[in-house]
């Protein structure tokens, strides 16, 4: 939950977000240019509004004016389901207001409204995250059934392997090379869904796969990588106990999930051995 404190500020201090509303990062900089000459540079901003932004300065305002206005409209969204109405019409015109020094309310009055505004804030939010929490705890209880019934079920078509653990696998690809043990690190690429289909990760979209030690991952990974042989392709189904268990990966895997991965071992990098010493050489040389 964010400080209302924090909250109280955000409309003065989202002001910095003018540096990324006025700054393209993927604009190429010239290494010919002297810092004297970069300094002087003037800034250029194209502004999908003409009328009254013909000269930089009124270019540079506008910019600063988008930045607020956008950083408190992310400040606001966190109000979101919490019940609290904010009228975004009459925080432009008391933003005016407070840039010509003529608010329409005395600064005690203010003060007051905003320490009323923080204390519903915080009761709001505290509900707010019971709920979330809430409905987290039934969706992982629902998850560790109908997980259950997604592996029986899985465990019965054709080319599945079930093992002791509970891993399940299917061969898509045979590989023909090394196969890694638990000291080794390999280079993989894959792609995670959830039962329901949802993509949570792949390196395939990055277009990089990923090099990690056998024993860096989750355990349904740690196993099936030691089962599997360079150029091989498998389909792994992981219960939940074998990957993220009841608290999954906040934001990303819920709790209780079964987790589906394709998984390409590309490569095992073995570790290197420690060379045995060089032997004594003989006295009697």
């Amino acid at each position: 939950m964010k400080s209302v404190t924090t909250w109280k500020l955000a409309l003065l201090t989202c002001s910095g977000i003018l540096l990324s509303a006025c700054q393209n990062g993927n604009e190429p900089k010239s290494e010919s240019k002297t810092e004297e000459a970069a300094a002087k540079q003037e800034i250029k901003l194209e502004s999908k509004t003409a009328a009254g932004l013909e000269t930089e300065d009124s270019k540079v305002s506008y910019a600063i004016g988008v930045g607020m206005g956008e950083g408190m409209s992310n400040n606001l969204k966190t109000l979101d389901g919490t019940g609290i109405k904010i009228d975004t019409q009459i925080i432009a015109e008391a933003f005016a207001d407070g840039l010509k020094g003529t608010p329409k309310l005395e600064k005690a009055e203010l003060e007051e409204v905003m320490k009323s505004f923080q204390e519903r804030m915080k009761v709001a939010m505290e509900a707010k995250q019971k709920e979330e929490q809430a409905k987290a705890a039934a969706k992982t209880k629902e998850n560790l059934a109908s997980g259950a019934d997604y592996l029986k079920e899985n465990g019965t078509k054709e080319g599945v392997t079930t093992l002791e653990s509970g891993l399940q696998y299917k061969v898509l690809t045979a590989g023909t090379g090394k196969k890694p043990v638990a000291a080794d690190r390999v280079k993989v690429h894959y792609s995670g869904t959830l039962t329901d289909g949802t993509k949570f990760d792949s390196s395939y979209d990055r277009n990089a796969p990923a090099t990690f030690g056998v024993t860096q991952v989750i355990a349904g990974w740690t196993e099936a990588l030691q089962l599997m042989t360079e150029g091989a392709k498998w389909q792994l189904t992981i219960p939940s106990d074998l990957a993220y268990g009841p608290n999954g990966r906040p934001g990303t895997i819920p709790g209780n999930a079964v987790l589906l991965f394709d998984v390409e071992l590309l490569e095992v990098i073995a570790t290197p051995k420690k060379e045995d010493p060089a032997p004594a050489e003989s006295a009697d040389k």
